[in-house]
């Protein structure tokens, strides 16, 4: 087979999947909004407290947004930009999405009792610069091991170089949580806020 059209099938299989997982894990939040190229999935905390570098404290149970990024998107981006314009691309409307993740936080009841956003990602050298985003190690155990499985996974199956550029940058690619407590958030994102 083509490598062009293998490596299409294989991220056309991904996508259904994502699909698939998004509807079997519907029912893990209360509340699901959409930001331009980002989803916030409103739950409680498990497991250990996350203390962020502002001294904010998320203990189980309390609530906060886990951030995902519409992967659908970023792969048409990929396919009609290629890798690098993608890449700039997709951080122009991260950010876009962060502004209004702020106003949610600031207007919006559902969001009133939320912390934090979270987020687990590969690319926390990439798209993620200059956002403000804390980041913390996973705890180590089995979360993490499959988590990591699952992102690599991932960027093998959107990345035009695949398992080449896995095998490339293993040692890098370690999953991080990324953290905007609700005052960061604020004091990065909101009008006037430390945009740099």
């Amino acid at each position: 087979m083509d490598f062009n059209l293998r490596k299409r099938t294989i991220q056309y299989i991904w996508m259904v999947w994502e699909k698939i997982f998004a509807l079997l894990t519907f029912f893990r939040g209360t509340h699901k909004s959409r930001f331009g190229i980002c989803t916030v999935m409103l739950k409680k905390h498990r497991g250990q407290a996350i203390i962020c570098q502002d001294a904010t404290v998320i203990n189980e149970g309390e609530w906060v947004g886990e951030l995902h990024l519409d992967n659908d998107m970023i792969l048409k981006l990929i396919q009609s930009e290629g890798s690098g314009r993608a890449a700039l691309q997709t951080a122009r409307l991260l950010r876009e999405s962060m502004q209004q993740i702020q106003i949610a936080f600031e207007s919006q009841s559902e969001f009133r009792q939320v912390k934090a956003l979270l987020g687990i990602t590969l690319l926390h050298r990439g798209i993620t610069y200059g956002l403000g985003f804390e980041q913390q190690h996973l705890n180590s155990g089995i979360f993490k091991r499959i988590t990591t499985i699952y992102l690599r996974l991932l960027l093998s199956a959107m990345h035009p170089e695949g398992r080449h550029r896995i095998s490339r940058r293993t040692e890098q690619l370690v999953p991080m949580l990324l953290i905007h407590s609700r005052s960061s958030l604020k004091n990065r994102f909101s009008p006037g806020g430390n945009h740099a």
